[in-house]
């Protein structure tokens, strides 16, 4: 199956074109410049194209990315630090912006006769993101197959979609990601903070499955605090 992966450089992604690379045919990385405050992420999914050898497309919808105003991760709004289970993290929510990304990307699979569109999206991102929800997955894709139709039939193909942020640490160990190689924090300074949600979020996953964490996060332990003062270990 030739494959094109939705990458940010994140752990999710990174993991994803580790396991397509190994179980189909990985053709490009696609990754967006969305104004987005961590751009140095954009870095770790070029390294990931270059490490599997495949071409990484950086598309520039910055202008796009302006007009999605509210948000903490494109607008003069500080990221909040915590759980995801927290009321605050949607302010973390870029509204659309995997409906934009996924559209860019099939035209791209359609111009180059892929048979599938792979993103990252996990369980843990029901709770505040609607647009990595199941539900949204199965009606892009259909959307998808009418505006394609009698051109090119591309597969959406989400395997992370039902399973939480540890069991993609699983499938990432398993496929030899290099961790370390991969960018989580949504405040893009030296270090990953260790503080806002995708921080915590990373580090509870890794002591959940008992994996090495190489991350070098400003605030180590911050993340216990959060999961005991959000009363979940893991939101699935």
């Amino acid at each position: 199956m030739k494959t094109i992966v939705v990458c940010s450089g994140g752990l999710d992604s990174v993991s994803l074109a580790h396991k397509i690379a190994n179980e189909a045919e990985l053709l490009r990385l696609v990754t967006f410049n969305y104004g987005q405050r961590h751009e140095k992420e954009i870095g770790f999914a070029r390294a990931c194209a270059d490490r599997l050898g495949v071409p990484c497309d950086v598309v520039d919808i910055r202008p796009i990315g302006a007009l999605l105003t509210g948000s903490a991760l494109t607008d003069d709004v500080e990221v909040p630090d915590g759980h995801y289970a927290e009321d605050s993290m949607k302010l973390t929510i870029v509204p659309n912006r995997n409906a934009i990304m996924l559209a860019v990307a099939f035209g791209v699979a359609a111009a180059e006769k892929a048979d599938a569109v792979a993103t990252a999206v996990h369980g843990g991102d029901h709770f505040i993101y609607p647009d990595c929800r199941p539900a949204f997955i199965d009606a892009f894709e259909a959307m998808q197959k009418q505006a394609l139709d009698g051109y090119a039939d591309i597969r959406l193909y989400t395997p992370f979609v039902t399973i939480p942020k540890s069991g993609i640490v699983t499938e990432g160990a398993r496929y030899g990601t290099p961790f370390e190689e991969t960018w989580s924090c949504y405040k893009g300074g030296e270090t990953h903070c260790g503080r806002c949600g995708t921080c915590v979020e990373r580090r509870e996953a890794f002591d959940i499955t008992d994996i090495d964490d190489p991350t070098v996060y400003a605030d180590p332990d911050f993340w216990i605090s959060a999961v005991s003062k959000a009363g979940t270990d893991e939101i699935t």
